[in-house]
């Protein structure tokens, strides 16, 4: 059976870190979404206890902090998130940070742990 999404014919959700997702595909092993992150705003900072993630960025710029390092990310740039590792996501001033993002096992609310309050 071949099974297929189209990105506009999905309805798009808000997760507990505060972007907003459009899942695009999932099995009891993985999901794909894509993920935005508003202009000027940023993600609440959390982590998966068992999910590995794999960001691509799609659109915009911005700002990525993987435990305790932070880099500059763009268009074009990927990064490996390791289980148990935090992580947050600001975007820049100018323009919505866009990005797909692979989850492995499924992404699932209740492996999420946000690791400061909300609005940090």
């Amino acid at each position: 059976m071949l099974e297929s999404s189209n990105r506009d014919e999905v309805t798009s959700f808000v997760t507990l870190d505060g972007s907003t997702i459009r899942e695009l595909a999932r099995t009891p092993r993985q999901s794909l979404a894509e993920a935005t992150v508003p202009a000027g705003r940023a993600t609440i900072e959390h982590r998966h206890r068992t999910s590995e993630e794999i960001y691509y960025f799609l659109a915009g710029h911005g700002r990525l902090r993987l435990g305790g390092a932070e880099r500059d990310v763009a268009a074009g740039d990927c990064a490996v998130i390791s289980p148990g590792t935090a992580h947050k996501l600001w975007a820049g001033s100018s323009g919505d940070l866009v990005l797909l993002c692979a989850c492995s096992p499924a992404y699932r609310d209740d492996d999420t742990e946000l690791t400061e309050p909300a609005g940090e």
